[in-house]
């Protein structure tokens, strides 16, 4: 015998599931990010700090253009390093959000098809075209959510190929400049 109070009572179980683990996977990136700007926010004080004692320390102009340029050297490849770590913690969450939101679409179509089987079957005579005009409806919006998560995933990945190979070229252009001022 089909419940309609039954069947309510579980998608409101599962949806309790799924908002524990959405929470859980914020909260857990939320965590990742503060610790990232907390190991920051030391480089950046110690590496004041260094360039404090090593400015106070300078005799000559010329030490004093060679120190500023280890530290201009110094500030982009820590903001390179963090700016990374940005983007792994980033691409990372998303990633996360993406199969649990992936797993919920997946589990919401399995249960709203199990309902709609359940409730035609217990459906009064005369309903069926209205029933297989809901179904269709309901196939034909699955297909199309289908569709446009393939499309998205493509554009994400091409957006993390994109970020990924520009932040190689500034990697590599911080240390050819460096070369360059070594040899200079």
């Amino acid at each position: 015998m089909y419940s309609a109070t039954e069947q309510f009572a579980d998608f409101n179980k599962v949806n309790v599931a799924q908002a524990t683990k959405l929470a859980s996977v914020a909260m857990e990136n939320a965590e990742k990010l503060m610790t990232l700007n907390m190991n920051a926010a030391k480089v950046v004080l110690a590496k004041g700090v260094e360039g404090a004692t090593a400015a106070a320390a300078v005799k000559d102009v010329q030490d004093l253009l060679a120190l500023r340029a280890k530290y201009a050297e110094t500030g982009v490849e820590t903001a390179t390093a963090y700016t990374r770590g940005l983007y792994e913690i980033s691409s990372q969450a998303q990633a996360q959000f993406t199969a649990l939101a992936e797993e919920m679409w997946s589990t919401y179509t399995k249960d709203t098809a199990a309902w709609v089987e359940k409730a035609s079957k217990a459906a009064p005579a005369g309903s069926e075209s209205a029933v297989n005009a809901f179904k269709s409806t309901f196939a034909a919006s699955t297909a199309a959510f289908d569709q446009f998560q393939k499309a998205t995933k493509q554009v994400v990945s091409f957006a993390d190929a994109s970020v990924r190979a520009a932040s190689a070229n500034a990697a590599n252009a911080v240390k050819s400049a460096t070369k360059g001022r070594k040899a200079a």
